[in-house]
């Protein structure tokens, strides 16, 4: 108990420090809410991944599908990998980058809206980040209640209450810069907890290959009469499997909190590093946790997924572990869901304050006031997740529960289309980003209220949310033909970031005339 004591304070105490040493960067707007776009490769390749990779994926996901899909739901961490993480870099990182500079955009609202020319589209998708990053933002915690009960035998509440405060305190002294740090140092943790675990799970399992034929050996006639499907390359129902891929991996290019880690990064040579950075850690992480989750039948005698749920599962994996490597674990999940807390709560305040309150509440603001403001309405995001937390396990309220399911959707559902074809596309309108918003929406909102009515493949709130990702790459393109076309001037001087000439030293690039 005093190695895990240890650990744990040592592990604060250099979050908090982060925190106040970055204070000097967050006195204006640009430095709180984006580092004074001055962020390298490193911090922001594992600020992106860290954000994506919460303790929902370790404890839950992993869990889930590794019970659903058996060893096959590795694929979920190498689809995140090659698609939510290599192909966001190279298709969004660099536009990212130039365009929401030479627009002047911090957030994913003030981009559409600038980009679009419309202050109601700026207003409906602060809306939607607003509504649904809350609930996401709570179910943050749920993977730290079980892992705290069996290594600390520590009320969750008072885990939630101190994860929040902690972060609360260093996101807000030192805003992006602090929480981009704490997030490299946090994926460290990560990196080397998850290899740490993976290794003494299959040990106790006899290796890998013993590991493997054990689970060959397990079946279950609910989910299919075939023998050894849970250690096959596809799995029992690839179908549904293949939603999962496309929701956990191509959501990313849609969710504020993440594309808004491109606007901060440094430089041309930045984004070629990171993306191999991201991509790198991406397959450790992810593919390290559903590789992990694909063993979870293994220990069907230690847990009852019918009464337990889910998310007892990896908990029970990890309840034999000799107490050091438990601390590791446990560090691992605090960092986990710390770092993608920090990075939904600078959204969700930076949203809130320069999408709505400045311009509509209050018409002038300086930069000191937008920060301060921006610093208190995290307190209030990181009170209200608390408090959506601590009811849910309480009171075990399922809407609330099927509310943070739909979150990502919902967020991705909305925001791709518009925004990837808002980078490329002349000719995407403001009217069809409006209707995808409506739609995506629409969608996962009745996937809560009218689920038995949706078909079977849709019924499921990951299904739903890849369905409305994919549909609105279709609706963007195909409303934007049937309505009102874009100011031609105003196209041009948009788009013209992308062909102002700049130069750079002939390390990055040789020039016409370079000699051998």
């Amino acid at each position: 108990m005093m190695i895990k004591v240890l650990l744990l304070l040592i592990f604060f105490s250099v979050m908090i420090g982060v925190g106040l040493y970055c204070r000097k960067n967050a006195t204006d707007v640009g430095g709180f809410v984006l580092g004074g776009r001055s962020v390298g490769p490193w911090l922001t390749a594992f600020a992106y991944g860290t954000s994506y990779f919460s303790a929902v994926v370790f404890v839950g996901y992993a869990g889930q599908f590794g019970w659903k899909y058996g060893i096959a739901a590795t694929w979920a961490g190498i689809g995140n990998a090659l698609l939510g993480s290599l192909a966001a870099w190279v298709v969004l990182g660099r536009r990212t980058r130039i365009m929401t500079q030479h627009l002047d955009s911090a957030t994913m609202p003030e981009f559409l809206g600038k980009r679009f020319h419309s202050q109601g589209l700026k207003l409906a998708a602060s809306a939607i980040t607003f509504i649904f990053l809350i609930p996401y933002t709570a179910s943050l915690y749920n993977g730290l209640s079980r892992l705290f009960g069996m290594a600390f035998n520590i009320d969750y509440s008072v885990c939630v209450v101190v994860m929040a405060i902690l972060t609360g305190i260093y996101v807000i002294a030192g805003g992006y810069m602090a929480t981009a740090i704490n997030d490299f140092i946090q994926g460290l943790v990560m990196i080397v907890g998850i290899c740490a675990v993976i290794g003494a799970v299959l040990s106790s399992q006899g290796g890998f290959m013993a590991a493997l034929d054990g689970l060959a050996q397990v079946t279950d006639e609910t989910v299919s009469m075939s023998p050894g499907v849970f250690n096959s390359f596809f799995g029992p129902d690839p179908l549904n499997l293949l939603g999962v891929v496309i929701l956990t991996s191509l959501g990313t290019w849609g969710l504020p909190q993440m594309v808004q880690k491109f606007y901060a990064i440094r430089s041309e040579k930045a984004v070629e590093t990171g993306t191999i950075i991201s991509t790198f850690f991406a397959f450790i992480v992810a593919g390290g946790c559903y590789f992990l989750g694909g063993f979870g039948r293994l220990f069907g005698d230690k847990v009852d997924v019918a009464t337990e749920g889910y998310d007892a599962i990896i908990p029970a994996m990890l309840s034999g572990l000799p107490d050091l490597l438990l601390a590791v674990v446990v560090i691992l999940v605090l960092s986990a869901s710390m770092s993608t807390l920090s990075s939904l709560v600078l959204a969700s305040s930076s949203t809130l304050t320069l999408d709505f309150i400045h311009g509509y509440i209050i018409k002038e603001m300086d930069d000191k006031k937008k920060v301060t403001l921006m610093r208190i309405l995290i307190v209030v995001f990181v009170a209200i997740s608390v408090v959506i937390a601590l009811v849910q396990y309480k009171s075990n309220v399922t809407f609330i529960a099927q509310l943070m399911g739909v979150s990502w959707g919902a967020l991705a559902g909305a925001f791709l289309a518009p925004f990837l074809y808002g980078l490329y596309w002349k000719g995407a309108t403001k009217a069809a980003c409006a209707a995808n918003f409506v739609f995506s929406c629409a969608v996962m909102i009745a996937n809560i209220f009218f689920r038995p009515s949706f078909p079977p493949i849709l019924q499921s709130p990951i299904n739903a949310g890849a369905f409305c990702m994919i549909a609105g790459l279709v609706i963007v393109p195909v409303v934007s033909l049937f309505t009102a076309k874009p100011d031609h001037l105003l196209l041009l001087e948009t788009f013209s970031c992308y062909e102002r000439r700049v130069s750079v030293p002939q390390r990055e690039a040789l020039g016409d005339d370079a000699q051998w």
